[in-house]
């Protein structure tokens, strides 16, 4: 008997992604800061209370699937359609049959709107005196930012909740009961799964629930082929499904360590080449970009610094265009902010400087801010000399006057934490701070003499 002759006994060709929606909140995994034991949904299914509400989710995350069991639970005639599809004339026609069904059964009616953001203004302004009246219970979904797509007024009658990509964990458990369900899964088969073969679905998958189920089915589709298979998943069916090798890469242990730490020296090392190319390796094995981005953010300031201080904002602004764009398009942003900082000027000079401070600070304890630069905003503080004696830089010329602002115990020497390099920019910097510090230090000759 092959693998899917139980399957096609029982005439159900839907694919596995919807034979395995969950029926129930209790079957529902994942999104634990929605469906909490005492959150907002679950209290008012429980008391048959539900309210329109806006699934602000990316694709696979779980939104219609959610929207049906909340129909199913609170007893309500369930209306789906698409706003692709739909426009308001079909409106116009879910209102009247949800009048009718209230009218003889009291029974309310729950309108399902699929990509919500997608009705224009008219069609959406065809929901308002409903959803205002308590006639539909209105539930949209959408996967942009619902305050750009969707109209005010309409807004402010719904609650927006936030589906968040499926964790690994959660990913992994769907596709466990996938396997295991005998009812609409792949239970009665008994399959196996590689450890490799399920990670490697579940990083290809990306936070996507219907993507992760799609892909199983495809490699045990495989498997089904393959006589030697032995009723094993393995990782090489889900290579072939996906169409994706499963790069030798462990996000949360060593192999993970060590491709970041090379891409770090690479970028330290002043190597574009070397660090574009373990940037690929990270991305293509499943690497979340957005820790990368924050690794590139670090490097700027602890290696770059000063010596160039626009990497810093180059780095940040590849965050945000990843932000904008996703993948694979946003991952261009990240390359290009990891040439920009391999071919940078180097200075951990700011890194050692703060460490010292640190250090410092350990070392002396709260030390008292000096009197000529505290603040004085009353009487009292005046009178105990607050602000006495303070110079404003920008009554002199270049907006500079020597004076001191270190506690009196860090002055000289012990004070001088920051060392530019003579690289960059910084060397600039590191000549500005030379003719302050000599400044100060003929002032000090000055008023010693007088």
């Amino acid at each position: 008997m092959d693998l899917f002759d139980q399957q096609d006994r029982k005439n159900d060709n839907r694919p596995l992604a919807d034979r395995m929606r969950p029926r129930s909140l209790d079957e529902y995994v994942g999104q634990g800061h929605l469906l909490g034991a005492d959150s907002l949904l679950r209290r008012a299914v429980a008391e048959d209370r539900l309210f329109s509400v806006i699934f602000w989710g990316p694709p696979g995350s779980g939104k219609t699937t959610l929207a049906r069991i909340l129909a199913g639970e609170t007893k309500s005639h369930f209306i789906g359609f698409s706003a692709v599809l739909s426009g308001v004339k079909e409106i116009r026609a879910v209102v009247d049959e949800a009048a009718e069904l209230w009218r003889l059964h009291r029974r309310r009616t729950i309108l399902f709107v699929d990509e919500i953001h997608r009705f224009n203004k008219s069609q959406q302004d065809a929901f308002l005196p409903h959803v205002e009246s308590g006639l539909i219970t209105l539930i949209g979904a959408t996967t942009e930012n619902p305050s750009f797509e969707v109209i005010s007024p309409l807004l402010s009658r719904m609650r927006v909740l936030t589906l968040k990509p499926f964790t690994e964990e959660d990913l992994a458990r769907i596709v466990r009961n996938a396997l295991a369900d005998r009812e609409r899964g792949f239970g009665a088969l008994g399959l196996e799964i590689e450890p490799e073969a399920l990670t490697h679905i579940v990083w290809s998958a990306d936070g996507d629930a219907r993507t992760a189920l799609n892909s199983l089915e495809a490699a045990v589709s495989l498997a089904d082929m393959a006589a030697e298979s032995g009723r094993r998943v393995t990782r090489a069916f889900v290579e072939e499904a996906i169409q994706k090798k499963a790069l030798q890469y462990d996000k949360s242990g060593e192999e993970h360590y060590n491709i970041i730490s090379a891409l770090h020296k690479s970028l330290r090392g002043s190597d574009p080449d070397a660090a574009l190319y373990w940037l690929g390796r990270m991305l293509m094995a499943g690497e979340d970009p957005l820790y990368i981005a924050r690794r590139l953010i670090r490097f700027a300031s602890e290696d770059v610094g000063n010596a160039d201080p626009r990497a810093l904002t180059v780095a940040i602004d590849a965050m945000q265009a990843y932000h904008f764009l996703g993948s694979p398009e946003g991952e261009l942003a990240l390359a290009q902010a990891t040439v920009y900082l391999a071919t940078a000027s180097k200075s951990n000079a700011l890194y050692a400087g703060y460490g010292q401070v640190r250090a410092t600070i350990e070392k002396t304890g709260t030390l008292p801010v000096p009197l000529h630069i505290r603040n004085a905003p009353t009487r009292l503080m005046k009178e105990l000399d607050y602000g006495k004696g303070y110079l404003y830089a920008h009554d002199f010329t270049d907006a500079y006057i020597p004076q001191e602002y270190l506690p009196d115990e860090l002055r000289g020497k012990g004070g001088r934490f920051y060392r530019p390099t003579d690289r960059g920019y910084e060397k600039i910097i590191g000549e500005r701070i030379e003719q302050w510090r000599q400044m100060r230090e003929a002032n000090a000759v000055k008023q010693r003499k007088s």
